[in-house]
């Protein structure tokens, strides 16, 4: 006969279990992007809200499509960080069509674009240089003939974009782009830096990167909306019929909270209004992170205890 794991069990250890207290169900649920600050920003708002007004709050990693659609459908009340204008077709659809989605009206600015290590900044100073076969075999790491870059992270909006783009200046001819998870792609530059071999990559600011190496940006004609024709994403086609031919407009990023959550919870939703990181704090928390490999949760435990003052402060009315 076949016993069940209980009867290895210890007696004890089955009364503890059967004794122990259900798993309080969580009272909100913020979404947790798989990129460093936004790792960050997720546990700093959980722990701040269970501190300032003593509810349960659960942290769900979640890509960005899900995240929207989780706040619409109520399984999710909070979204940490809202790129603009990466996910701009999504608050056209759930803040501004829906109104399932209310943005926060303090950002913190941004940019992105490519970048360059120190090796590959003495080859390539604007966009145009990736159009050179002959300029981009230095930055074949795999023999094929065909240098790489790094282009994002396969769930991150910006990544389908940056096909977009890399087919609209002509690059993708004679480079291969690349997707894979961030962390990998820093460790890659790392060591592209430390052997002093050339890279280009997908950048974006804040970020620690800056922090740690001399990176320089690409230059690319200023950014013209008139070029940037960007097809629905829900289009399987919509790369094959998009066009982007300039650099990416000035970005931001704001917590997005769920329209129906902020009437349930309206004091919840005045704290997230007064939520005002700056630049560099984003920074330090992508480097905690992502360099020192900081547990979100760890970290903003001491960041809240930091800054109490401060988040006692986005508390009140």
């Amino acid at each position: 006969m076949k016993r069940s794991a209980w009867n290895y069990l210890p007696l004890a250890a089955v009364a503890t279990l059967l004794a122990a207290p259900p798993t309080q169900a969580a009272d909100l649920a913020i979404s947790a992007p798989n990129w460093p600050s936004g790792q960050a920003t997720a546990n700093i708002l959980k722990v701040g809200i269970e501190k300032d007004f003593g509810l349960q709050v659960e942290v769900k990693p979640m890509g960005t499509m899900n995240s929207f659609v989780g706040l619409e459908a109520g399984s999710v009340d909070i979204q940490p960080e809202i790129w603009r204008p990466n996910f701009d077709e999504l608050v056209k659809k759930y803040v501004d069509g829906k109104g399932a989605v209310t943005l926060a009206g303090k950002h913190v600015s941004a940019w992105q674009g490519l970048c360059a290590t120190p090796a590959a900044a003495a080859t390539f100073k604007s966009v145009a240089d990736l159009g050179d076969p002959e300029k981009t075999k230095v930055l074949d790491t795999d023999g094929d003939g065909r240098g790489e870059i790094w282009i994002g992270a396969p769930t991150w909006l910006s990544t389908g974009i940056e096909r977009v783009r890399a087919k609209s200046y002509g690059y993708d001819k004679n480079l291969n782009l690349v997707e894979v998870e961030e962390d990998v792609a820093m460790a890659a530059v790392d060591a592209a830096v430390a052997t002093d071999q050339p890279m280009v990559f997908y950048c974006y600011a804040p970020h620690h990167v800056f922090q740690l190496h001399e990176i320089e940006r690409l230059e690319e004609p200023a950014h013209d909306p008139a070029k940037w024709q960007l097809v629905s994403a829900q289009d399987p086609l919509w790369i094959t019929k998009s066009s982007a031919t300039t650099a990416w407009d000035a970005g931001h990023f704001q917590i997005g909270y769920a329209t129906a959550f902020a009437k349930k919870r309206p004091e919840v939703a005045q704290f997230l209004e007064k939520v005002d990181f700056t630049p560099e704090e984003v920074t330090q928390m992508s480097y905690a992170l992502g360099v020192e490999r900081q547990e979100p949760l760890d970290y903003a435990r001491k960041w809240v205890e930091q800054n109490a003052a401060r988040v006692e402060g986005w508390g009140k009315p």
